[in-house]
């Protein structure tokens, strides 16, 4: 059965295939049938640019257990980003709701 849960995002960055890079304009989060994992249903993440042809496209197949710890380590990383953007810019960084560093 088709699931139809689609969700898809601007992106900006760029995207490998084979040995060339391309840049992105969107991102593509589903959940369906697995084409090439050896699994039922996965989330597929697809990276795209739709101004190229359809080969402009990185993509993987993951089980909801590893997308959960992607989610996880990218919140991980964006807040670790976010702390450290916010010292080089001298802004201070918050560290709980209503405190600063």
């Amino acid at each position: 059965m088709c699931t139809s849960i689609i969700e898809i995002a601007p992106a900006s960055g760029m995207a490998k295939r084979g040995d060339d890079w391309f840049p992105l304009t969107h991102s593509v989060v589903a959940y369906d049938h697995a084409r090439h994992a050896l699994e039922g249903d996965v989330i597929t993440l697809d990276f795209i640019n739709t101004g190229l042809e359809p080969g402009a496209r990185a993509g993987v197949e993951l089980t909801l257990e590893t997308a959960k710890e992607l989610r996880a380590a990218l919140d991980r990383a964006i807040a670790a980003a976010e702390f450290e953007e916010a010292e080089v810019r001298g802004k201070g960084a918050v560290v709980g709701i209503g405190r600063a560093a």
